[in-house]
């Protein structure tokens, strides 16, 4: 990975375009850079100029008398790549670039960008950008940035690919006290991206959660990897844009169709424990709680109230988030129904009723944060006309700081009569939100990450060794074809060569060819059309079921052909496959579609007609495929109720099918010219499986 340490803590900066004119991008970078409070040494670069804010100005960078760790270009892009050049020759380490009219302009701004980064490679440096906003870190402290304020010293990384998304976030912040450690601004990611930047901050002592604005993930692979790891440290919160433009886009497989654009980027998300957020709202009051709050050991939540319908609300949305309502103690509900009202709510949601004080709410959450049941509580507070906001905040102050081990957040629910006291919470590191639903939310967030670091990464033992040769050389064969759709029986072959029990199927030219295959594989068997220009052979006449002789046989044969001639009168068939039928099973699917960024995707669920109708897959990354994670994509689809035996029907061998899952995801892993893969219908048995069409296409 790339150490990215000396750009958020440089020795020296030079500024590249730098303006005594107010109002100029120059101007401000060079006023930012000093008003921070960096000690480093600062040069200003301007051949008219003689001296800029007080420091000494330089016509060129080569000219500078001392090393530069970082130059920060804020020039015109054609005087981009001279620039770079000369930064090279002084050996500069590292750019940062704000100059605009790169690749997000077209073709033109492609090709220099391009070039700049190859200068780059030549002299070793990094780059940040182009057209970026720059960076910061308050604990340098220094603001390599043109934006207009600097933001208070805090714990929170801040990755962002928009410009004008981080200037508005950061001077919203400064009126919301949020505070950050890092900045970064990507630009158009030419060079350093989004995975840099977390590694570094992952690093930082400074940081505890890194949160990041993105349009798109640049290397896959590598964010997987990187995030894994951070993540078992730190936690990682995405909200992520836009679609993916490497998803099923014309897919001809069922699993293609059903993987959405942007499904990608949410199980690589769920793989590696990131968390993504679907809003701007969510993704800063997630990082607030991180930062304030100790992650709950677990997913019970008890809420205390001084109103009923707040707390049957809060109630549902636990339950609808995958929290759970937690269980009091017998000592905890005898203690609060000896010293509440009679009329009090004493179990879970615990009502305190709205005549109640602060001293009424500090018993409550005293009992109910001892009960070792509890591992989160949520305080809803109403206006009533003896609400005391801020001694009630007092209280949740200091027992937060008794029981430092469990999460407590707040929900004060009004206006300007809360107000004081829900900054005092604030202030004192314990989030408050005006209604009960986004705290919920937060705190459902908060607790999947928990689920995600327990979570073991069991990677999966393949004793089993494919034939890759076999393989090989039946893509040969389709590629010297000027193919990328195997034949069934080709595709059939593949997946024998990774150990999955196919129905024979083989390929014949001629009625009696067909014939003698069909008696030696024994009645009644299939008929189908092999041609690749064929996507949907019954819809031709294609196909014949049910054939129980010989002389069936050859009469299906040249019916199928004369059909075939009579639709598509241009195809010419490779023939006719021969295909043993077999008892029917529980239909499923089995399928890979793969994406750009993530790799092969692979998809389980229900099979035969119910694939469309239903649309009952689920997907996970075939890269380092769990055993865990084929459990869970199995459990999680309508067709695991007809597995495990539904209704008196026996139950199937849901091992067999896992094997297949496994089986599939290597050979996605194993042969990256495979698009797609799918197996549709799969009969699943009482013992064992038996795959019955098969379709494969290469890139």
């Amino acid at each position: 990975m790339i150490d990215v340490n000396s750009f958020t803590n440089p020795k020296s900066l030079a500024v590249v375009g730098a303006s005594k004119t107010p109002g100029k991008i120059g101007y401000s970078l060079v006023n930012n850079i000093k008003k921070s409070g960096f000690t480093g040494k600062i040069f200003p670069i301007n051949p008219k100029e003689k001296e800029i804010l007080g420091l000494n100005c330089y016509k060129s960078i080569s000219e500078v008398p001392e090393d530069v760790d970082t130059a920060i270009f804020a020039v015109p892009a054609k005087k981009v790549l001279d620039t770079a050049r000369v930064c090279g020759e002084k050996g500069v380490k590292n750019l940062v670039v704000l100059t605009a009219g790169f690749k997000e302009i077209g073709r033109e701004g492609m090709e220099l960008e391009k070039k700049f980064l190859s200068i780059c490679k030549k002299y070793n440096m990094r780059m940040l950008g182009p057209n970026c906003v720059g960076f910061l870190d308050t604990h340098t402290p220094v603001n390599a940035t043109f934006l207009k304020n600097f933001p208070p010293k805090g714990e929170i990384a801040f990755i962002s690919q928009s410009g004008a998304m981080l200037a508005s976030i950061l001077d919203w912040s400064l009126s919301a006290g949020i505070g950050y450690s890092k900045i970064f601004s990507l630009g158009n990611k030419a060079d350093m991206n989004e995975v840099d930047c977390i590694k570094e901050a992952a690093e930082d002592p400074g940081t505890k959660v890194i949160i990041c604005y993105l349009e798109d993930v640049s290397y896959g692979h590598e964010f997987l990897k990187v995030s894994s790891e951070v993540t078992c440290n730190k936690p990682i919160i995405v909200l992520k844009s836009g679609t993916s433009q490497a998803g099923a886009k014309a897919a001809s497989s069922h699993t293609g169709a059903l993987a959405g654009s942007d499904l990608a980027y949410n199980i690589a998300f769920e793989k590696c424990g990131v968390l993504r957020v679907d809003s701007m709202s969510e993704l800063f009051d997630l990082a607030t709680l991180f930062v304030n709050q100790p992650v709950p050991q677990g997913n019970r939540v008890a809420i205390i109230t001084n109103a009923g319908g707040p707390g049957i609300i809060a109630t549902d949305k636990i339950e609808s988030n995958g929290l759970s309502m937690a269980q009091l103690a017998k000592e905890t509900i005898e203690e609060l129904r000896l010293n509440l009202p009679p009329e009090a709510g004493i179990y879970n949601p615990v009502d305190v009723l709205g005549d109640a004080k602060a001293d009424r709410f500090e018993f409550a959450l005293g009992k109910v944060l001892k009960d070792e049941n509890v591992d989160s509580v949520v305080v809803l507070l109403c206006p009533v006309a003896v609400t005391q906001s801020i001694e009630t905040a007092q209280a949740l102050i200091e027992l937060n700081k008794a029981y430092p081990d469990k999460t407590l957040i707040a929900a004060y629910m009004g206006g300007q009569a809360l107000a004081e006291g829900a900054k005092m919470l604030s202030e004192n590191g314990i989030p408050s939100f005006t209604m009960p639903e986004p705290a919920i939310v937060a705190l459902a967030c908060m607790s999947k990450y928990t689920k995600m670091k327990e979570r073991g990464m069991d990677k999966i033992i393949n004793d089993f060794k494919p034939d890759q040769k076999t393989v090989k050389a039946i893509f040969y064969d389709v590629k010297r074809d000027n193919r990328l759709t195997l034949l069934g029986s080709e595709a059939a072959e593949v997946i024998a060569a990774y150990g999955i029990a196919e129905t024979p199927i083989k390929l014949s030219q001629n009625p009696e060819e067909a014939a003698a295959m069909a008696d030696k594989m024994g009645y009644p068997v299939v008929l189908k059309v092999a041609s690749p220009k064929i996507l949907h052979k019954t819809d031709v006449g294609g196909v014949k079921v049910g054939i129980e002789s010989s002389s069936e046989v050859k009469s299906a044969y040249i019916n199928i052909m004369e059909n075939v001639h009579k639709y598509l009168p241009e195809v010419v068939p490779y023939g006719i496959e021969v295909q043993k039928m077999v008892p029917k099973g529980i239909e499923l699917i089995v399928g890979m579609i793969r994406d750009v960024q993530f790799g092969p995707m692979i998809g389980f669920g229900l099979g035969g007609i119910y694939v469309n109708l239903l649309q009952d897959v689920s997907f996970r990354l075939a890269q380092d495929l769990t055993n865990s994670e084929i459990k869970e994509m199995i459990a999680e689809t309508k067709a695991y109720s007809l597995m495990k035996g539904f209704r008196g029907e026996k139950p199937v061998d849901i091992e067999a099918v896992s094997e297949v899952i496994k089986r599939v995801a290597m050979l996605a892993v194993d042969f990256p010219e495979i698009m797609e893969i799918d197996i549709n219908p799969i009969f699943a048995y009482e013992h064992g499986v038996a795959a019955l069409d098969v379709k494969i296409t290469l890139s």
